[in-house]
């Protein structure tokens, strides 16, 4: 199973995971951040203790055209969406086991809470973005 996104002329890959599973979790990242390179690996490395969700990875340069006005600042950045809803988006130290313990969290919050009742983790400056912007839905949109 890939992590990575594919180029925006081959989205449609990534389709049938992200119809499959109601979890999308997005690393938001640049090619050029040594960080970000260096997180990859451990990145990759959790989705197989997560195989319901869908896990990817996106260069927030050569896939600009899915964050529509959406300013990542700094990395790696992390979008957990359930469904429609955008429940976790920001910065958190590039530790996999931080970024396991927080799904481990929204999965447990998922399952003894209904989405509607789960108040969303957002970084201040994307609190206005959000209201309209889904990645999910701009992945499925894609061509």
């Amino acid at each position: 199973m890939k992590t990575s996104i594919p180029a925006s002329d081959q989205l449609s890959e990534l389709k049938p995971q992200i119809e499959r599973s109601p979890f999308l979790v997005a690393c938001l990242c640049a090619a050029w951040c040594d960080t970000c390179k260096n997180y990859r690996t451990t990145f990759d490395a959790l989705r197989t203790k997560h195989p319901e969700k869908c896990f990817v990875w996106i260069d927030i340069e050569d896939q600009a055209s899915l964050l529509d006005d959406l300013d990542i600042e700094n990395f790696p950045s992390l979008l957990i969406q359930y469904q429609d809803k955008i429940l976790f988006l920001g910065t958190i130290l590039p530790d996999v086991r931080l970024l396991d313990r927080l799904l481990q969290t929204i999965s447990d919050d998922v399952e003894t809470n209904t989405v509607d009742h789960i108040t969303p983790k957002i970084q201040n400056s994307a609190l206005d973005i959000i209201k309209k912007w889904n990645l999910r839905s701009e992945i499925l949109r894609q061509k």
